[in-house]
């Protein structure tokens, strides 16, 4: 060999190892917290971001922006991840999340810069989580989701620190019918699939944002299918299909022969008698509306006109299942096979209206329904989105309560007990675990001095006021007034949070931090280069981070 370096990986790779690779993950961790560092409290300032086809997104969530942002470092990827996983998982808190997690890496900084070894730093960082979590469970308070004022509380926190805000109640007024008529159906455990399933929010442009409403029933964006027909009907009675209404051509290549002219007008014959058959089965049952997810033809909408029925065609398949849990019809798949028990009868006024430039058809006045539309009005499109966003969070907030109806203080004033308890404990910590425990509770100071930051206050003296209110005993419920700027107890301006949502937070910024700690070594640039001879048909390999990965 004599001394010829010997290479093993590719000379176009990038590979950082051992401290640089971790200084430089904490580096992109900080990097992405600071983009939203801005966007926590009530006084948060909003980001406008241009999205690749060249609309634009204005918001203050934080996963809403880092959804937005293309970030090329893999600790920044993941990061990101994070934001979507908490939204996933409990719907708010997405901004917590991603500064607690930045704060959390760049509380290591000094241990890695000592030489400490990530091991430890993890194993106190662990600690510190569990003890938190212990914490946690000990200073929430139990409320009574019966009574709507304190359920009303958590909601009204939610939508504090978002754009919504400054329509009072409308928001957490709107997620709470809502999450209360789907709750109907039963299922508590399953709420976040039942609330996104049959909670359908629909924005329609146009109108002040104080006529959104919660409908005791279902709208659709469709009008019924000829003219003539009935727009208005009282107390119908509902017929859900999910096939077509038209002549069913033969499966295979089908060839007629014709010998006499009249022929032709017997094989129309046919098709029209076919057809008149399949609406019998229909009219039968004496139904006022007929309601199918595939095609109606001109043919099949004539026979039915003839029977008084009104049409809607091509409805959506998730628009159909709304329909049957607040009609109690039952979607059926062949018209031959209907019988009386499938024709719905709970719904107390059909009408189709028009709104704007759309024809809407709405299923109302319905006896307890499950599932329901929130209909959302607004001047302009982003006003709306927005709008949406927020509502999304309430409902996720709303749906935390019904499931663990656990409260904790806002505005700080959690993260700010829980560091004061842990700096406690850390003194009987033994060896050097106890310096990355204090870290982390020194570190959920941040979610404090951001609130008072951005409301432009005097962070130093507050923190310390902060910190000597909750060294007392009864200092619990001391924490950050977000629009003032003052320090206030929580449980008289009404600030409060569900537990599942700050549990998320801390697992989730602990977890990450400590799983991008213990990286030593990012290589990148794996991509092969495409070489010229008889290998140009073969694709590059896939990018292996983040989206691409999971699909």
């Amino acid at each position: 060999m004599q001394g010829a370096p010997v290479i093993v990986v590719n000379a176009n790779t990038k590979r950082e190892q051992g401290r640089k690779a971790q200084l430089g993950n904490i580096q992109a961790a900080k990097a992405v917290s600071d983009i939203v560092l801005t966007t926590l409290g009530p006084r948060s300032m909003l980001k406008m971001l241009l999205d690749p086809m060249g609309g634009i997104v204005m918001t203050n969530d934080g996963n809403a922006i880092l959804r937005e942002i293309d970030v090329q470092h893999p600790a920044a990827k993941s990061m990101i991840e994070l934001a979507r996983a908490q939204d996933e998982e409990v719907g708010d808190g997405t901004t917590s999340v991603i500064i607690l997690a930045g704060e959390m890496m760049v509380a290591a900084r000094p241990f890695i810069e000592k030489n400490i070894h990530p091991t430890e730093i993890v194993n106190g960082y662990f600690r510190a989580l569990e003890d938190s979590v212990k914490i946690l469970d000990e200073i929430s308070q139990q409320i009574d989701t019966d009574k709507k004022e304190e359920v009303m509380k958590a909601l009204q926190s939610c939508i504090g620190t978002k754009f919504a805000f400054r329509w009072g109640t409308l928001i957490s007024d709107l997620s709470l019918q809502a999450t209360r008529i789907v709750l109907r159906g039963g299922n508590v455990n399953k709420l976040n699939l039942e609330i996104k399933r049959y909670a359908k929010v629909e924005k329609i442009p146009g109108g002040t944002l104080e006529e959104s409403c919660v409908l005791e029933g279902v709208m659709i964006n469709k009008d019924v299918t000829h003219p003539r027909m009935r727009r208005e009907i009282k107390n119908p009675r509902i017929i859900l299909l999910d096939c077509t209404l038209e002549y069913k051509k033969g499966e295979s290549m089908t060839n007629m022969e014709m010998t006499k002219e009249s022929d032709m007008t017997d094989a129309l014959q046919q098709e029209i008698n076919e057809v008149a058959l399949m609406c019998n089965d229909i009219l039968k049952h004496k139904p006022d509306i007929v309601i199918t997810e595939k095609g109606v033809s001109d043919l099949a909408q004539h026979f039915l006109l003839k029977g008084n029925v009104s049409v809607i065609r091509r409805v959506r398949k998730t628009d159909n299942t709304r329909i049957a849990r607040v009609s109690g019809a039952t979607i059926v798949n062949r018209p031959e096979e209907l019988q009386e028990t499938d024709v719905g009868t709970l719904c107390g006024t059909f009408e189709v209206k028009k709104i704007g430039d759309d024809y809407f058809a709405f299923f109302v006045d319905c006896q307890n329904p499950t599932a329901c539309s929130i209909i959302l009005r607004g001047a302009s499109k982003d006003v709306l989105n927005e709008m949406e966003r927020n509502l999304h969070d309430c409902l996720a907030v709303a749906k935390n309560i019904y499931q663990d109806p656990k409260l904790l203080p806002g505005g700080g004033a959690v993260e700010m007990e829980v560091s004061a308890r842990l700096l406690e404990k850390a003194n009987k910590v033994e060896g050097l675990g106890q310096l990355p425990y204090k870290a982390v509770a020194y570190a959920l100071e941040i979610i404090p001095r951001t609130l008072s930051a951005n409301c432009g206050a005097d962070t130093v003296r507050i923190l310390t006021e902060l910190r000597a209110k909750h060294s007392e005993n009864g200092g619990l419920f001391f924490g950050v007034d977000g629009n003032t700027g003052k320090i206030a107890k929580m449980n008289e301006i009404n600030v409060w949070e569900p537990l599942s949502v700050k549990k998320q937070v801390f697992k989730t910024a602990i977890e990450s931090a400590c799983m991008l700690l213990r990286i030593d070594d990012v290589v990148s640039g794996i991509k092969k280069k495409q070489q010229q001879s008889g290998r140009q048909g073969e694709e590059e390999p896939q990018e292996t981070f983040g989206d691409q990965r999971d699909g």
